[in-house]
């Protein structure tokens, strides 16, 4: 497949790269900053420049692709209007984008807990723009995975996790949700689901397809 990724110089992604390749999969990264298409093209990335919170229609950077996945992010240290902008409209105009180039795959890397915002106004910004794309996408008519992770962390991935419609809150590895993307991707079964998702006992490939059949 040929998937293209809005946010692919961020953490998950990065570490996604290389387990599509592994599949025989073929990355166009969109990305802000054109600083970082060297570091993309050796991981093996296709990079394509593009402003995402500034441009009003993003089909073109997004291509003729198989798949899209949204891994972009306002990220640490922004306020809520850019929560709005990129978590929220960013992943809807990835959503217009798909329809308009008959992309019926989408992967959202969302968050677990979205029903209860909490924390401070920044914070529970992010999560109401996180749940109002996650409502976009159910209501989109694409073929699409939610994937909510809990509390991220940067340490090894172990392979092993747990998956649920609403699990405590919890924490899993960046890696670890870069392997669960990479399967889910390629299973049917994965269409039209969403779940939380944390470190756990079950190994990733059975944890998935025990939920999915459930």
């Amino acid at each position: 497949m040929t998937i293209t990724i809005v946010g692919a110089s961020g953490q998950i992604a990065r570490l996604l790269h290389p387990k599509l390749i592994e599949k025989g999969h073929s990355i166009r990264g969109i990305i802000r900053n054109p600083e970082q298409a060297k570091d993309l093209i050796k991981l093996g990335v296709n990079p394509i420049i593009a402003d995402v919170e500034q441009m009003d229609d993003i089909s073109e950077p997004i291509g003729n692709a198989d798949a899209v996945i949204f891994a972009a992010g306002a990220g640490p240290g922004s306020g809520a209007a850019r929560k709005w902008a990129m978590d929220r409209d960013g992943a809807i105009k990835l959503i217009e984008a798909a329809k308009k180039n008959r992309i019926k795959r989408y992967l959202m890397i969302s968050a677990m807990g979205l029903e209860t915002p909490r924390g401070n106004e920044v914070f529970q910004a992010y999560q109401q723009a996180k749940a109002e794309t996650d409502e976009a996408l159910r209501n989109s008519d694409l073929d699409y995975t939610i994937v909510k992770p809990g509390r991220l962390t940067n340490d090894p991935g172990a392979g092993k996790i747990s998956i649920g419609k609403s699990l405590d809150r919890g924490e899993i590895t960046r890696e670890d949700v870069a392997s669960v993307l990479a399967e889910v991707l390629e299973m049917p079964k994965a269409i039209g689901k969403e779940f939380d998702l944390l470190s756990g006992s079950q190994p990733i490939q059975k944890a998935l397809e025990d939920f999915l059949v459930s």
